[in-house]
């Protein structure tokens, strides 16, 4: 049962997405009103967070045993005693998981409020803190030590140093403020740290803040998975074509056992340096990570005999990982979409360059994985189909762990071709929300396929290139 509203698009984006859904494919096998069903299905759950906190453990470094035992105390301390299970994977030996309590319909709301950001509001319902710099407006009288109800500014128009808003606002829980209003919104300056100190959230996770940082790497559950299914072995060379913020690329490095070479590349330099941050906590030594532009990966001239770094010769890597910039749609929580039908259209063409130098770049033999965290057919199924009819030289490969659902229909695909693909869908579980006594019912498998599912939207096609030409 849905908690929070559907997620919101605008007009045209609304229009478009459901011309996807109920696409002739789609309708010719499901039927009508069971796509429809579905479809609604995923707007409610996209509004929500995954059932699941997944961190991967860094092997590098720790025993999966060592840290589980040291995330029961930490969670154990954070939740005042509450007792939540850790569970271990049985295909995905390098991560944890954790289950979300929530969502808490018996809060009581506070007198005095404090509006945050969208981004800032994800956060929070996913364990985070409230930072200052996520704090729109707060009630008038508000000091250090008062107890306030923080809500989500979902649709950005909360005016910043107001001292009401009478907007769409969602309830995220209950927090003591750290500072008062006069120091939220000093004229000195932005203030950094921490603003609120959430102690009643609605859905209840850890926060990660500071916590095993060098043990640790916070992860979507599907974004672990496309590193095992690249499958990276000791002494190859990989590359990391849309490597930021690192948690795939470092994830690679750490599946080699930190041998070989893995090249890690983002446009964005402040990012390229968080991958540099990463590699250097997670002590991985075979990263090298360069700020360059993938679409001008590939070197059509001699490259110089000690150059590292991009433009790269063809049939330059063993494997190759392109995770595409996307329109991000299956991120969750997410309870209001403002990107605009020409912003979601443009990362069509921006993808076909990306894959066209990553299948020049990469070796006969060799492996490529393409990945998005979206759930549109345009950057997913009708990617493949176009790769498979563009590269002769391309064929699906199937993929292991295979955790997701099949393809989506609509794209022109067989249904052998759409069964070697992974479409995570989070509409494929009932949306339920869990309390401490209904999980300590569960049996572990159970909760261990929930994990599987109630994850947030995601997409992977694994290649194999059988020759050069």
């Amino acid at each position: 049962m849905s908690f929070f509203p559907k997620i919101s698009f605008q007009n045209e984006v609304e229009e478009y997405l459901t011309k996807v859904f109920r696409n002739k494919e789609l309708i010719t096998a499901l039927g009508a009103q069971e796509a429809e069903n579905k479809y609604q299905s995923l707007l409610s759950h996209l509004s929500h967070p995954p059932g699941f906190t997944t961190v991967r453990v860094n092997t590098h470094l720790a025993s999966v045993k060592h840290v589980k035992k040291l995330l029961l105390e930490e969670i154990k301390k954070q939740f005042k005693g509450l007792c939540v299970p850790v569970l271990e994977h049985p295909k995905l030996q390098d991560i944890l998981l954790i289950p979300v309590i929530g969502p808490r319909r018996d809060l009581k709301k506070h007198a005095s409020e404090v509006i945050v950001g969208a981004q800032c509001g994800y956060a929070v319902l996913r364990g985070a803190h409230v930072y200052v710099p996520g704090i729109v407006s707060t009630s008038r009288f508000v000091k250090a030590g008062d107890l306030v109800s923080v809500y989500s500014d979902i649709e950005g128009k909360c005016k910043r140093g107001a001292k009401e808003f009478d907007g769409v606002k969602v309830f995220l829980g209950n927090g003591i403020s750290e500072l008062s209003r006069s120091e939220i919104f000093s004229s000195t300056g932005p203030l950094k740290g921490l603003g609120i100190r959430m102690i009643e959230p609605v859905y209840l996770s850890p926060s990660f803040d500071n916590v095993l940082p060098s043990h640790l790497f916070l992860q979507n559950l599907p974004s672990v998975i496309v590193s095992h299914i690249l499958n990276p072995q000791p002494g190859e060379k990989i590359l990391d074509m849309c490597a930021a913020p690192g948690g795939k690329t470092t994830h690679l490095a750490t599946l080699m056992h930190d041998q070989g070479e893995v090249i890690a590349m983002d446009k964005i330099a402040n990012k390229v340096k968080k991958i540099k941050q990463n590699a250097e906590l997670l002590q991985l030594n075979c990263i090298k990570a360069f700020c360059y532009d993938g679409t001008r990966a590939l070197s059509v001239e001699k490259r110089e005999d000690n150059q590292e770094g991009p433009p790269f010769l063809p049939e330059s890597f063993d494997r190759i990982l392109l995770d595409a910039p996307c329109s991000g749609m299956g991120q969750r929580p997410n309870m209001a979409y403002s990107s605009t039908l020409k912003e979601v259209t443009s990362y069509q063409p921006l993808q076909r360059k990306l894959f066209t130098v990553a299948v020049k770049l990469l070796k006969p033999g060799g492996i490529l994985v393409y990945s998005t965290c979206t759930i549109t057919l345009a950057e997913n199924e009708e990617q493949v189909a176009w790769a498979l009819k563009t590269f002769p030289c391309l064929h699906l490969h199937p993929q292991e762990p295979h955790i997701g659902g099949e393809g989506m229909m609509g794209a022109g695909l067989s249904l052998d071709q759409l069964k070697l693909l992974q479409r995570f869908d989070p509409s494929a579980v009932t949306l339920q929300g869990m309390d401490i006594n209904s999980l300590q019912d569960s049996r572990e498998d159970d909760l261990i396929s929930l994990a599987n599912k109630d994850c947030i939207g995601f997409f992977i096609a694994k290649f194999i290139k059988l020759n050069s030409k």
